[in-house]
């Protein structure tokens, strides 16, 4: 029996997967089909988005403040 191998995905299609799942509007199955990966997988995923959102605004203009709304 030949070993499998693991496909490698591009952070783009990750991050189009998650974002779909957090929207919530499809279930993890369907999104998982649609895109032919693991439903697993796409709940990996999303977690991931959602724990390290806070990070996509690290970046912004000016001094940063002292009382940062947490």
């Amino acid at each position: 029996m030949a070993k499998a191998t693991r496909k490698i995905h591009a952070p783009q299609f990750k991050a189009k997967v998650a974002l779909e799942a957090v929207q919530g509007i499809k279930t993890i199955n369907e999104i998982a089909q649609k895109h032919g990966v693991h439903p697993v997988q796409v709940s990996t995923w999303k977690k991931e988005v959602q724990e390290h959102s806070d990070v996509l605004f690290d970046k912004k203009r000016g001094k940063p403040k002292i009382n940062d709304h947490e």
